[in-house]
């Protein structure tokens, strides 16, 4: 199979022929059709992420964000078939321990499940997944395969965080801390929701498409301080506020977003800056008694509800897609998330 190469730590990506995968027993061999390229797999080929332990063996295969048709299935396979068109979620669980059996696969006891970080993902065109009776999606035909791939980590976790564990209600208000592809998922489903969603970046193109999406007001935090903005529009402050990149200036801004009893919601990971330590305001949390809510991809079982709303038109997905790209710019994509250099959700297309 073709992939895109991963040989060492911030080496170019190489494109080139790879051993073919095989299915597990229990697993499938899905042809990739689309891939997103996910600020995650930016943390992988940086290295930024070995300070918790993550450390890919060489040569690596990235990629999480994928969709596809099944190549070839495992003899224990009962729900899948040669050619059906299906959904991976990056939060797969092998569906016996407490937290599958709960529907919470993203809780998953077992280590190692996620494609892309614990075996070779979506960068190459032939994936090989386990436990597919338990975590593939099926993919309904009025979806494309690039707007599946648009549903990846970044748009799911964000649905579970929103729907889910923040409990966004209509009318209320929402700030979005990081206009990324997380942020602008987070704007378009809090819309989707009834919310009124300020958007916060840095940089005026982003802003302007969070305000496509439905931002009913934005916040540039190189022109103003975005909590102090957030707070006079909203007279009081966000009911709910979305750290969406994971910084310790995004963190904080959101946490200070609040107004009393407010939610705060942290989607985006730290990098090796902040070690997964941030210093919060923890006196104003107590005395406005607002909430710290975490929220970690979403898994299979969690996919019906969202899936419903794309087909129906309430959410779409596709709008955040800003390019595809071939296999070859898979690096090249990665090497421009150094700056910040992407706008909206690219996906690979062309294997």
């Amino acid at each position: 199979m073709r992939a895109a190469v991963m040989e060492g730590i911030r080496k170019p990506l190489v494109v080139r022929d790879m051993p073919d995968p095989t299915p597990a027993p229990n697993g499938v061999v899905v042809r990739v059709e689309a891939n997103g390229i996910c600020r995650s797999d930016w943390h992988v080929w940086t290295g930024d992420w070995t300070w918790f332990g993550f450390e890919p063996k060489f040569p690596h295969v990235g990629g999480h964000e994928f969709c596809g048709i099944v190549e070839e299935v495992g003899d224990e396979v009962t729900r899948w078939k040669q050619g059906d068109r299906v959904l991976v979620p990056f939060s797969l669980g092998e569906g016996t321990c407490e937290w599958c059996r709960t529907g919470h696969h993203n809780m998953c006891d077992t280590r190692g499940l996620r494609p892309g970080f614990g075996y070779w993902g979506g960068f190459g065109r032939l994936v090989a997944l386990p436990y597919a009776d338990v975590n593939l999606v099926s993919l309904p035909e009025s979806i494309g395969f690039v707007e599946a791939a648009s549903l990846g980590c970044r748009y799911m976790t964000c649905f579970q965080g929103l729907v889910d564990r923040a409990q966004v209600r209509a009318g209320e208000w929402v700030a979005v801390h990081g206009c990324g592809g997380i942020g602008l998922s987070a704007v378009q489903i809090s819309t989707a929701l009834g919310a009124n969603v300020i958007g916060v970046d840095i940089s005026d193109e982003k802003l302007a498409f969070a305000t496509r999406l439905g931002a009913v007001a934005t916040v540039n935090a190189t022109v103003q301080d975005p909590a102090g903005a957030i707070v006079e529009l909203t007279k009081g402050g966000a009911h709910v506020s979305v750290d969406a990149l994971g910084i310790a200036a995004t963190c904080r801004s959101s946490i200070l977003s609040l107004r009393k009893r407010g939610r705060h919601l942290q989607i985006g990971m730290t990098s090796s800056a902040e070690q997964g330590q941030i210093s919060v305001p923890i006196d104003l949390l107590v005395l406005r008694e607002c909430s710290i809510i975490g929220t970690n991809g979403m898994g299979a079982p969690g996919f019906g509800a969202m899936l419903q709303m794309v087909e129906r038109g309430k959410l779409a997905p596709k709008e955040l897609v800003h390019r595809t790209v071939p296999l070859e710019e898979t690096g090249a994509v990665l090497e421009s998330m150094d700056r910040y250099g992407t706008v909206g959700v690219t996906v690979i297309n062309r294997y």
